[in-house]
């Protein structure tokens, strides 16, 4: 199917957006282009130029991609931190990135220790508070760099308002939508100008790629951004991008699975005489829950729980799993679990980990879509190892 699924139902777009019928063979499913050259029929004319900025296996991932979000334009990067580095594209010297308080870590380090170093001006701010949001955004603010919810205490931040204040300051507003997923959450009908995955997590959904992307409704955006990926050589590979458009497909039913369990592990959780808190926005305790109902459609398999727990014990139980995985990543089938202060949130400061929540009794989870009862009675058995 190539023509327009606009007015298609998200999963019938998920699995037909940019599908075309081999003309030659039949085939059903886009073959893997393995091709780095491309013959030209004059000099400047061609259908892809050089495997590094197009190649066969691009558009039809990008028109499927563009879909699900509903965004008017995709690109696809080697990574979400491939995407995060395109954003270069769109700034210089002198610029001004704002961005949240409690960003994941690969973003903090990326942007204070290679951003700040190619002089562009880093300012962390805690956006649930638009006051303080409007005050960074200076004369030289150039992004507004979001990610909601955020990894890993979830917090949501309002879209639309954050989009108005970076639109009356003439700066790209950017969401990383990873947490969310396409398929719970779309920032570009909220007003925001660019959406960035890391298609590792749940639109690969399978631990078995490393991929990003940029979506956005703005021609001229995803030009620079395409120009970036070229530039700076974050291509994704052809045999990633067929991964990539095949997992697509299941991304609504998927995403389905991993938020009934989710609600299901964090009611659990909640009632259990060794946690403290459970951070999950579907839950009505948490403290933005009537925001994430008016952005999102739904709530993804992403939970935090604060563990009444010293630090040794913590290890012991995130290390006594059998379904659980203890790995970083999170968004696949499979049920994972990961400790923010020793793992993905490492190279932030202790001080700035310990002020912002990110203390050692701190766990994250990426709840599967495997049977529920097997995912808590997993739990069960792992909590009671340490409450002996």
């Amino acid at each position: 199917m190539t023509h327009d699924t606009s007015a298609l139902g998200p999963s019938t777009r998920a699995i037909h957006a940019g599908t075309r019928i081999d003309p030659q063979t039949g085939a059903t499913v886009e073959p893997i282009y393995q091709c780095s050259v491309y013959a030209q029929t004059r000099p400047g004319e061609f259908i892809n130029d050089y495997g590094r900025s197009m190649s066969a296996n691009f558009k039809p991932l990008e028109v499927a991609l563009a879909a699900v979000e509903e965004a008017d334009h995709a690109v696809v990067v080697s990574s979400g931190v491939g995407a995060m580095t395109c954003l270069l594209g769109l700034l210089k010297s002198g610029d001004r990135l704002v961005m949240p308080i409690d960003v994941y870590g690969g973003t903090y380090r990326l942007f204070k220790e290679y951003f700040e170093n190619f002089g562009i001006e880093i300012v962390q701010v805690d956006m649930t508070d638009l006051a303080a949001v409007e005050a960074a955004m200076t004369a030289n603010a150039r992004m507004l760099y979001i990610e909601t919810p955020t990894n890993p205490l979830l917090v949501i931040y309002d879209l639309r308002a954050l989009a108005d204040i970076a639109k009356k300051h003439n700066a790209t507003s950017v969401v990383d939508n990873t947490f969310a997923s396409p398929y719970f959450q779309k920032p570009l009908n909220h007003g925001i100008d660019v959406v960035l995955h890391s298609c590792s997590k749940y639109l690969g959904g399978h631990s078995d790629i490393v991929g990003g992307s940029l979506m956005t409704n703005d021609l001229d955006t995803r030009t620079a951004l395409d120009h970036a990926r070229k530039s700076f050589g974050v291509h994704a590979d052809p045999f990633t991008m067929f991964l990539l458009r095949r997992s697509i497909k299941t991304l609504p039913v998927r995403m389905e699975r991993h938020q009934s369990n989710a609600m299901a592990v964090a009611q659990y959780l909640e009632s259990h005489k060794l946690v403290t808190k459970v951070i999950y926005p579907g839950l009505p305790s948490h403290p933005q829950h009537e925001l994430a109902k008016k952005q999102m459609s739904g709530f993804a398999g992403m939970m935090s729980v604060y563990f009444d727990l010293p630090f040794e014990p913590t290890k012991t139980l995130i290390s006594s799993f059998d379904v659980f995985t203890l790995a970083e990543s999170l968004g696949a089938v499979e049920s994972l679990v990961e400790h923010p202060s020793s793992m993905t949130h490492a190279k932030i400061p202790a001080d700035v980990r310990e002020k912002h929540g990110l203390t050692d009794g701190l766990v994250r989870f990426s709840i599967g879509i495997e049977d529920v009862d097997d995912i808590i009675a997993d739990l069960d058995r792992a909590l009671a190892k340490v409450a002996k």
